[in-house]
């Protein structure tokens, strides 16, 4: 679905990573600008990282146990990393389908250039928009969204988005199946 007088290109089915969910609300209180540089990470951080990755449920009692180390130096490290910004929250993987949103769509967008902050929170307020990143190329932004069907898919594209000022053209990718790769047990450690 081609928007704003873009060429369509070819269509063909896609294959696209679902959409991790977007990390918690901050805590409360004062938040500084920019975070502080993160600490070096150690084999038994990436490990504690790969474990939560896979289950972002796992106690600290069974991460300790499984990386090897006490339970009181478990929860420093896991609270370390949480300080450092290295984990940016803790969510659940949805299948969006499963949960009413049967139409998912990449859409990008050119948008007029220094806009990106403006655009980054006005794209972060859409209903369903679970990704977006600045990139390079033919297209500026690449916004993942989850809708209920195609209608408001339509309507997310065509008033929404095509209203923000800045935003000088889009292009809309349907996605026909979407395979989330995260990390699992059975595949080898991506952060060691």
């Amino acid at each position: 679905m081609a928007d704003r007088g873009e060429d369509p290109g070819p269509t063909s089915p896609s294959t696209a990573p679902a959409a991790t969910p977007s990390a918690p609300p901050p805590p409360s209180g004062p938040v500084s600008p920019t975070p502080p540089p993160a600490r070096p990470l150690d084999a038994i951080d990436r490990d504690i990282l790969r474990i939560l990755q896979t289950d972002g449920r796992a106690s600290i009692r069974s991460v300790a146990e499984r990386v090897h180390v006490s339970r009181a130096n478990a929860y420093a490290r896991i609270n370390r990393l949480v300080e450092d910004g290295v984990i940016r929250g803790f969510g659940a993987r949805v299948d969006h389908e499963r949960a009413g949103q049967g139409a998912s769509a990449y859409i990008t967008l050119k948008i007029v250039q220094n806009s990106w902050r403006t655009v980054r929170e006005q794209l972060q307020a859409l209903p369903g928009a679970t990704h977006i990143a600045l990139v390079s190329g033919d297209f500026d932004v690449l916004l993942l969204v989850h809708t209920p069907d195609n209608r408001a898919l339509r309507e997310l594209v065509l008033t929404r988005i095509q209203s923000i000022p800045e935003v000088l053209s889009t292009r809309t990718l349907l996605v026909f199946e979407e395979t989330d790769l995260g990390p699992r047990p059975d595949r080898p450690a991506e952060l060691a």
